[in-house]
């Protein structure tokens, strides 16, 4: 069974989705013998791998809110600590969450897009680059990238999703593109998706026109841009296209883990 677990978990390190693993660390009573056992749940309904198995001492019921807690622990996308009584004694669990990495679009295959796929890759995201210019949108600029799509910009990002109507919570997109007509048509495409990040590059007086335009041609409140990261990357007085690749990949890091990302680049680059 052992085998069983070590399996389900390296299985799922390849395919990089979300699971945990469930450990007795300590327990009293009927329950000591359960103490280095180990049970694998994944966000889904499929049904947990392992040798933590509560039939035969008739707490099946505890196993289901376990079950339940490290799904929930998976949705937080962090480590907890579960401890239970019961008639049978007392039992504490470990849930050690391996996450689904979050997924990177880089729309634009720019000067800054180079650094920020390559760096991105090392951060773990899965990353896909995108441009309508195929010697740009091309592998050997990108070699680490997970994909590099070459196409109109809204067409392909529709493509991106997979025939979902929205981007999923673990998806983040950069608009680095070369002009703000692209910026526009991507905005009105992924606005109203809960992705987990959206930052749009350029400068101070750039954005403003972008988010006048579509306030005025297309009647969308103020309030709506928020969300957007914009100008991107933290302030960190950037100027190569590395340095900002560095401030947005930053800015990247802080929202996905949840910390205020305290001050943005006005770089027009």
């Amino acid at each position: 069974m052992r085998q069983a677990v070590l399996a389900a978990l390296t299985a799922s390190a390849e395919r990089r989705e979300a699971v945990a693993l469930v450990s007795v660390v300590a327990a009293q009573g009927e329950l000591a013998a359960l103490v280095g056992r180990h049970l694998v749940v994944w966000a889904d309904t499929r049904t947990p791998v392992g040798d933590l198995q509560l039939d035969e001492l008739q707490l099946g019921d505890l196993q289901v809110t376990w079950v339940e807690a490290a799904r929930a622990a998976l949705q937080q996308r962090r480590h907890t600590q579960l401890h239970y009584t019961t008639a049978q004694g007392d039992i504490q669990l470990f849930v050690e969450v391996q996450p689904q990495p979050y997924s990177l679009i880089i729309a634009g295959a720019g000067h800054v897009a180079v650094p920020l796929a390559a760096m991105a890759t090392l951060c773990e995201f899965t990353v896909t680059v995108l441009d309508d210019r195929p010697q740009y949108a091309d592998r050997t600029r990108f070699p680490t990238a997970h994909q590099v799509v070459a196409g109109p910009f809204r067409d392909e990002l529709r493509r991106l999703r997979g025939g979902q109507p929205t981007f999923d919570p673990h998806t983040c997109l950069v608009l680095v593109t070369r002009g703000h007509q692209h910026d526009v048509e991507l905005l009105l495409e992924v606005l109203d998706d809960p992705l987990a990040y959206l930052g749009m590059i350029g400068s101070r007086r750039r954005i403003r026109a972008v988010f006048e335009l579509l306030e005025r041609q297309r009647g969308i409140p103020r309030h709506r841009f928020d969300r957007v990261h914009a100008p991107i990357g933290l302030e960190i007085g950037a100027e190569t296209p590395a340095e900002i690749a560095v401030a947005i990949l930053a800015e990247l890091i802080a929202v996905t883990r949840g910390r205020p990302a305290a001050g943005r680049t006005a770089s027009s680059r």
